[in-house]
């Protein structure tokens, strides 16, 4: 348990910019029964935890409450199971996402979810945010993977929902209750995972483009002609010169947009998948399509991409990330609205994320302690989420409520929904310790 300053100060912030709140105190558990014990304590005194993992979180949802106790599970890091004939893997919260990968792959299995923090962010917190990945738009997210949890209720008590069946209709599906919760149920302590067989074959390109609108055509003229990429990003200029600058891959830079295109699975598929994408990048107008000509090469372009948050991390104080949604067919209008939003208040934004499902990354370069300008940047996010919902969109793809959306959770999923929302909360949290303010008030 740390309770000095000095080191409470390291757990008083997540990934989230801007936001930050002094704990009572961190307690490292490292098992099911430790977490039960601390919760049946808070409990008892009505004493606030906040659940954390790696800390990378982007919407404050790991950032503590004041005095809380900060629990932190990172050291519950087994990996407890691998059964191939059920294509399954067993394992703990503290777990980091590309373990599990790295694990999946020695068997020759699969486990696609790939957040951009995934080296270093833990299943614990991937499954109570729900969290995407740059592989989403063929393979979903963290819940279409998950089977099964223990989870620790807030009075102590150890629940398991889900097991090894591939169907299972019994009851309520608890199971997708605690996905995406964010802390506010119960604290995560084993994640049942279904893994897939490895693809055969992928192959790895880029595609330039002077305009971003050619850039969204094509993405929608490739889902038009029934093709589904495992991989379908996209970065601003902006971002591409940031990206490059810090990770020197060789990224192009006479460019507006840039499409990283994957595709993956039987070597005659990819073939013929990654001929089409190349001949519909050039019907739409690109300058350029690079195919990546080994693996090595291929993950240096994934890379530019995974680095694009700690590229543009760099050329500003504060670096603020968001996301929104919208429908793939909107994609080009949003995206222009964000650069109208970035000059109408006077921001610089990089935008970039996975053009595939329509999810944007906004990011806006700016620094905290300039008030006036921190205004300015709050004023951009209300008119870039109000026009995200309007167009049919969401106000967050994959980086949760926590502290830093949830003003605008109420009017996005309505009054009756809010109720019912609260009312679960209530029932499994009467005293309101787990997460508190994170979400709704």
């Amino acid at each position: 348990m740390l309770t000095a300053k000095e080191d409470l100060i390291t757990y008083s912030f997540d990934g989230t910019a801007a936001l930050q709140q002094m704990p009572g105190c961190v307690v490292f558990a490292q098992s099911t029964q430790e977490v039960a014990e601390v919760l049946k304590l808070a409990n008892g005194s009505r004493t606030a935890v906040v659940t954390r993992g790696s800390g990378t979180g982007l919407s404050g949802g790991s950032v503590p409450s004041p005095d809380c106790i900060v629990l932190c599970t990172v050291k519950i890091e087994k990996i407890l199971e691998v059964d191939r004939a059920n294509l399954t893997m067993l394992v703990e919260p503290g777990v980091t996402t590309v373990q599990i990968a790295d694990a999946a792959s020695a068997v020759g299995l699969f486990y696609p979810p790939d957040p951009g923090s995934m080296k270093i962010s833990t299943i614990g917190g991937n499954v109570a945010e729900n969290s995407g990945g740059l592989r989403g738009l063929k393979y979903g997210v963290t819940r279409n993977y998950v089977m099964g949890l223990e989870v620790v209720l807030p009075n102590g008590e150890v629940l398991w929902t889900g097991n090894k069946c591939v169907k299972d209709v019994a009851g309520y599906s608890m199971r997708d209750l605690f996905i995406g919760s964010e802390g506010t149920l119960g604290v995560i302590t084993k994640v049942l995972l279904r893994l897939i067989p490895k693809p055969a074959a992928k192959k790895t390109m880029v595609a330039t483009f002077d305009q971003m609108d050619k850039a969204a055509q094509t993405v929608s003229a490739i889902i038009a002609a029934q093709i589904i990429p495992c991989t379908l990003e996209f970065l601003d200029r902006t971002t591409i010169h940031c990206v490059e600058d810090y990770a020197k891959v060789g990224l192009p830079l006479d460019c507006e947009a840039l499409l990283l295109m994957e595709t993956d699975g039987h070597p005659a598929v990819v073939a013929e998948e990654a001929a089409q994408m190349e001949r519909i990048a050039r019907e739409n107008g690109c300058m350029e399509v690079r195919m990546a000509q080994d693996d090595a090469e291929a993950t240096r372009l994934a890379t530019a991409r995974r680095s694009a948050f700690s590229a543009l991390a760099r050329v500003a104080p504060t670096t603020i990330l968001e996301d929104a949604t919208v429908p793939r067919s909107e994609l080009a209008k949003m995206i222009r609205f964000v650069e109208g939003v970035a000059k109408k208040y006077k921001l610089r934004i990089g935008t970039f994320g996975h053009m595939g499902d329509g999810n944007l990354h906004p990011t806006f370069l700016t620094d905290e302690r300039n008030k006036e300008e921190m205004h300015r940047v709050e004023e951009a996010f209300k008119e870039i989420f109000a026009e995200a919902v309007r167009l049919g969109g969401t106000i967050t793809g994959e980086h949760g409520i926590g502290l830093a959306k949830k003003s605008f959770l109420p009017k996005f999923v309505g009054e009756a929904q809010l109720r019912v929302m609260r009312e679960l909360r209530r029932a499994l949290d009467p005293n309101g310790i787990l997460n508190p303010g994170k979400m709704f008030d």
